[in-house]
């Protein structure tokens, strides 16, 4: 099981420290990561930014450090729900396409994909089959650089671990896989041994961060007490720290075969705030956690 680190968590989002791309690539291999994983968006990875110059150093970085590229992360939502005559799915699929041409070029072997977030405009039957349809146009044009699409159990169409399995198996591409990931599940109260042991054939890679929940309530004057709300928020924590199990997880993706890439995020607000030290310290304990209880 490979050890990675995603720029996402460097990138100055939620108040963090921002560490620009070759930065972040040193920051890593300092830690003693594998790899790394690089977020396809501003301001790290932007295809509409990035020239060939910025590619050769970031390629330069990587050789230079002994640390590969073996994720780009791509930010995708196929519900094209905007006017009827923009062309979104085009736009989403043709930057999926950008992304998979950095890939080849950096040497990553995985581009990061999520599915659609349902807003309640369309038939679900209809919008499963757009998000089946444009994954597999993605992974249709991926294949011609022998990239693999990994989609994320993110967003709202296939979050579930049955539906997620079941849209894999609508896409049927050789190159398709999973990015299966314990947060959502572990949210939703999933066994998490169990999916993460069925799911582990189909997974390619697994992106973790841990949280604790803070439940939520509501001061209701008139009955001078407080209404529970739902759901709980949710804050990332040292990992290991949390609510999620991740012994039960790891486990049941090695049990079912897995032999992927793990990566390590932040991508939220995390205790004791976004300093450079504080993320470092964050991103150490990940390996820690890792190689003490898996390897």
């Amino acid at each position: 099981m490979k050890l990675c680190l995603f720029s996402v968590s460097y990138a100055g989002f939620w108040g963090q420290h921002t560490l620009s791309v070759n930065d972040f690539i040193v920051q890593a291999a300092q830690l003693g990561y594998d790899s790394v994983m690089l977020m396809g968006k501003r301001p790290h990875l932007s295809p509409l930014d990035v020239t060939p110059e910025e590619i050769e150093s970031i390629q330069g970085a990587l050789h230079e450090h002994q640390i590969k590229c073996s994720i780009i992360g791509g930010y995708t939502d196929f519900s094209g729900t905007g006017a009827a005559e923009v062309p979104f799915l085009e736009m989403q699929i043709q930057y999926v396409q950008q992304l998979v041409y950095l890939a080849q070029q950096l040497g990553a072997s995985t581009v990061r994909l999520f599915t659609a977030y349902d807003a309640g405009l369309q038939m679900p039957h209809v919008l499963w089959g757009q998000v089946v349809s444009a994954i597999q146009e993605c992974c249709d044009r991926a294949a011609t650089s022998d990239v693999t699409i990994a989609v994320q159990n993110h967003h709202d169409v296939g979050v579930h671990s049955d539906a997620l399995l079941e849209l894999f198996h609508d896409i049927d591409r050789p190159n398709c896989k999973l990015g299966f990931d314990a947060w959502s599940p572990a949210l939703r109260n999933e066994n998490l041994f169990e999916a993460a042991r069925k799911m582990a054939p189909y997974t390619a890679i697994t992106t973790s961060a841990d949280y604790i929940k803070m439940p939520r309530f509501a001061y209701q004057p008139e009955l001078i007490n407080y209404q529970r709300q739902q759901p709980d928020m949710v804050r990332a924590v040292k990992f290991g720290t949390g609510f999620i199990d991740y012994s039960a997880f790891f486990h049941g993706l090695k049990e079912g075969g897995f032999n992927g890439t793990a990566t390590y995020e932040m991508c939220s607000p995390i205790r004791g705030g976004g300093s450079l030290d504080n993320l470092n310290a964050y991103a150490s304990e990940y390996l820690t956690w890792m190689k003490t209880h898996l390897m």
